[in-house]
């Protein structure tokens, strides 16, 4: 009996049985225990660290794998390096686009003004951890930890940056030896099934993870932990939203498709970033989900891992708003001249964000040492609501990769209209898990 094929129609099943729904009800849970059981919900942190753990395990993995066989599977440098000059086109502007839109909302916002802070009576120590982090973090050293040590150490380390880099040359080189590469990529390509199908069995423990990642969450700062800081975290899920629907959602209708539709055929997935503040739980999923939408493998090979690094809207956003409002909130002035250095070097420092346990606040900090006007220890005033501000910036990363892949198909004229539009209304199986299985017997 042969096995169902990628395109099989995907069985019913019950309402509950669906991803999304299991991931939001564990949501819900876990708020819920969070709110009214704290001390418990705090206590059930290793569930939520424990399922990113899981993830993080086959990142990797998945990584190097898909850009290999995207790579090797095109069989022409010259139709990558066209790909790869159109994705990182796109990225730079986007990204550009995202730290401009969160300097300008703040401007206009003022989300800090009338708080008279003295950053001398602010404790330091609090953020002192993320300072000295981001002082060890400079343009040339961020250069070189791109290069790993041995071939196989960024991948023993799952740092994204050294794994692209190894992956990139690995790729390169199996086309450029051509004929005699055949067998080396169709293991690449047998192994791929074979983590894709781990990816499904570790997507079962996603409710489970999201459960404890929100009860944690709420349990330990309390919903209102944000009423001082209202202003910012408002400010900032507004202008998150307003990207989304409006930058993106223009991209999305120039490129013939609709920003809702997508949102709503990752919703899975999108639930999944909600409930564990990490864009990357969902990264081989958001692949999957990618090509079965009509974007071309080797396109989703190079786009979806390289933007993970290099597209980060949500991150983009947050980091001039989050800059300009400790700039107001300790009555500092920039000019505009300093605002525009702070975003090039926010644009610079966001880079390789992916993957470092709380990356935001790190990049943040980086950025603050560069433009000196604007005490660093002003990030204790935002370090209590970093927390809920962390699901926006990975939705909107989220978000913004997916479009990213079907705006480069397009441009490299390889986008299946006919599976696109079938994607985005229902039409074809959406279950990541359905997918996966597919892939291999039962």
């Amino acid at each position: 009996m042969n096995p169902p094929t990628a395109d099989a129609p995907a069985p019913h099943r019950a309402w509950y049985g669906h991803l999304y729904v299991q991931v939001l009800v564990a949501i819900g849970a876990g708020a819920l225990l969070g709110h009214f059981v704290p001390s418990t919900a705090e206590a059930l942190k290793p569930l939520g660290d424990g399922f990113i753990k899981l993830v993080k395990m086959v990142i990797a993995p998945v990584i190097f794998l898909t850009i290999v066989s995207g790579i090797a599977g095109m069989r022409d440098l010259a139709a990558v390096g066209r790909v790869a000059v159109k994705t990182f086109a796109y990225f730079a502007f986007f990204s550009t686009f995202a730290l401009a839109l969160g300097m300008v909302v703040a401007n206009v916002v003022r989300p800090g003004a009338g708080m008279h802070i003295d950053p001398a009576h602010l404790q330091g120590a609090r953020v002192a951890a993320y300072a000295a982090r981001a002082h060890d973090t400079t343009i040339t050293g961020f250069v070189l930890d791109i290069i790993p040590d041995s071939f196989i150490s960024g991948l023993i380390s799952g740092n994204i940056l050294q794994t692209l880099f190894i992956a990139i040359m690995f790729g390169i080189a199996l086309t450029l030896i051509g004929r005699r590469g055949e067998t080396v990529l169709a293991l690449i390509e047998d192994l791929s099934a074979v983590v894709f199908r781990l990816v499904g069995l570790l997507m079962k423990a996603a409710p489970i993870g999201a459960f404890g990642a929100m009860a944690f969450t709420v349990g330990k700062y309390g919903v209102g932990s944000l009423l001082p800081l209202a202003t910012l975290v408002g400010t900032f899920y507004l202008t998150s939203l307003l990207f989304v629907l409006v930058v993106l959602g223009a991209v999305a209708r120039l490129s013939g498709f609709s920003i809702l539709r997508l949102v709503a055929y990752l919703k899975a997935e999108l639930f999944l970033v909600l409930g564990t503040s990490s864009s990357e739980s969902a990264l081989p999923m958001l692949i999957q989900k990618m090509e079965r939408a009509g974007c071309p493998k080797t396109v989703v090979g190079l786009v979806v891992p390289t933007g993970y690094s290099f597209n980060l809207d949500g991150t983009g956003i947050y980091m001039t708003l989050a800059a300009l409002f400790i700039a107001q909130a300790c009555d500092v002035h920039l000019a505009l001249g300093q605002q525009l250095l702070l975003l090039a070097v926010a644009m610079l420092s966001s880079k390789g964000a992916a993957g470092v346990t709380g990356a935001g606040f790190i990049t943040l900090a980086a950025t603050l040492s560069i433009v000196p006007s604007v005490p660093v220890a002003g990030m204790a005033l935002i370090l209590g609501v970093d927390r809920f501000m962390s699901e926006c910036r990975s939705l909107t990363n989220f978000i913004g990769n997916a479009v990213a892949s079907i705006v480069v198909s397009r441009w490299e004229g390889g986008l299946d209209r006919v599976r696109l539009h079938d994607a985005l209304h229902g039409a074809a199986p959406v279950e990541a898990e359905i997918v996966v299985d597919a892939t291999l017997p039962a």
